[in-house]
């Protein structure tokens, strides 16, 4: 199954908003990315660990959702340890509700 690859960004810097962002826009887009078949990873931009709970439950049941499609998030930049864990995660056919952080990325703002 080809994994598509959803690059969440605009969100507030509040969890709670941020939250509520994620909801109201882009589980849409996820949604519409998984009805064409085929897996979907998330990627966030780094924030720091208040923005960690609402994530991994958001991934989870979009996971649960989906079955037996994979959803999984990683929270990351750009660059090459962002594109070799998309690479690793399109391949772990195992893997699924999971939210991985990528090494090297810095901590910032929703």
């Amino acid at each position: 199954m080809a994994q598509a690859v959803l690059r969440i960004g605009g969100l507030p810097e509040a969890p709670l908003d941020a939250a509520a962002a994620f909801h109201a826009e882009w589980l849409l887009r996820g949604r519409a990315a998984l009805a064409e078949g085929g897996d979907l990873a998330l990627v966030f931009a780094p924030a720091d660990h208040a923005h960690h709970a609402w994530r991994l439950a958001a991934v989870q049941a979009l996971a649960r959702e989906a079955a037996p499609a994979r959803v999984n998030g990683l929270v990351g930049g750009e660059g090459a340890p962002l594109e070799a864990m998309l690479g690793w995660l399109a391949g772990a056919g195992a893997i699924t509700g999971q939210l991985l952080e990528v090494a090297g990325q810095t901590r910032a703002s929703a």
